[in-house]
């Protein structure tokens, strides 16, 4: 389980094909206290580490199935060399709960339609699968390329959020344009809420 608190921005290093996809991410985790098989979620999507290195600098790989390749941002525009990936390690039993609980299941792509300052921060629309929309609630919360956000407005399949300064800063949200993808977790317990109200 994740908070949706990015607590690193990685660089990708490599990707290769190997049956599944395989990827090398460097970070400024210390990589001595990562363990073989330990979850860390890379732009909201909870990956294995399967192996660990420090030379030229720290680094995890990690392996992406064809169903998580599917579902997530890295079939719909894949992961290259160079691109920055908002990392964050699982939550610890006392951990401080800074987001919300996020599982790094990721549900689908939402698609950056539109973006403009307001003031010092940046409001961002975002159109999501019709599939996802419903369990998107104003002032509820969304996780988007694993951060946790407050949802600001939603009209049919659009929504909206804000993101401030310190977020920009800290992630790759300052390198959003329009026409991106991203990736879209909702809230768990929206999930739940309606799978209840189907035995209504």
């Amino acid at each position: 389980m994740f908070t949706g608190i990015i607590t690193d921005v990685g660089e990708v290093l490599d990707v290769v094909q190997e049956g599944d996809l395989r990827a090398r991410i460097a970070t400024s985790y210390d990589v001595t206290r990562i363990d073989i098989g330990a979850s860390i979620a890379c732009d909201g999507v909870c990956l294995t580490v399967v192996a660990l290195g420090q030379t030229p600098r720290p680094w995890f790989d990690v392996q992406i199935s064809a169903e998580t390749a599917n579902l997530t941002n890295i079939g719909r525009s894949g992961w290259m060399a160079g691109k920055r990936l908002n990392l964050e390690r699982a939550l610890r039993v006392g951990d401080e709960l800074g987001g919300h609980i996020v599982s790094g299941h990721v549900d689908g792509v939402a698609d950056l339609v539109a973006m403009r300052d307001e003031g010092d921060s940046t409001r961002m629309t975002f159109e999501a699968p019709e599939a996802l929309a419903r369990f998107i609630a104003s002032k509820g919360s969304v996780a988007l390329n694993g951060t946790s956000l407050t949802v600001n407005e939603v009209e049919g399949r659009t929504f909206g959020i804000n993101v401030i300064p310190h977020t920009k800063a800290v992630t790759n949200w300052g390198q959003m344009a329009v026409g991106d993808a991203v990736n879209l977790e909702i809230d768990t317990m929206a999930r739940y809420v309606a799978r209840l109200r189907e035995w209504d």
